[in-house]
């Protein structure tokens, strides 16, 4: 139902940045990295100032962690996580990506750093944080950062 919301809000204005990075967010959850990644762009092409700029890295990140491009993802969470520092999911991709290409140090530096901005997120309630649709995917998430040493 919020997609259609969303697709509405686009046909109605093309030129609404945070309407292209709800859709680019849907499509994450939705396993379609290389869609979101499209959208978030044109979100960011459309306010490339934007002080939530963040935000929509931390989506690119989230796209190309869920296209297995782990270091790319890394990438992005680290750009994000400088323009926005206590944006959780940004440092949870952060974690999730560096444990994904072996980069235990990295993995467990932003899952030290989760930890303090959310004490009480676990791998059990994960899924109150990150409305993933595809059970590879959130499989994919929690694998990541069980890696990077987030408890059960």
């Amino acid at each position: 139902m919020g997609a259609t919301y969303i697709e509405s809000a686009l046909s109605l204005n093309p030129n609404l940045a945070w309407a292209w990075l709800a859709s680019s967010s849907i499509r994450v959850w939705r396993g379609q990295p290389e869609e979101a990644i499209e959208h978030v762009g044109r979100a960011m092409r459309l306010s490339p100032h934007d002080p939530q700029l963040f935000v929509m890295q931390s989506s690119i990140s989230a796209a190309h962690f869920f296209a297995g491009r782990y270091e790319e993802a890394l990438r992005w969470a680290e750009m994000s996580i400088r323009e926005g520092p206590d944006y959780i999911p940004s440092v949870a991709w952060a974690a999730a990506s560096a444990a994904g290409f072996g980069n235990l140090a990295a993995a467990t530096k932003n899952t030290k750093r989760l930890r303090e901005l959310m004490p009480e997120l676990r791998l059990s309630n994960l899924t109150d944080l990150f409305p993933i649709r595809r059970p590879e995917d959130f499989l994919r998430l929690s694998e990541g950062l069980r890696i990077a040493g987030l408890p059960e």
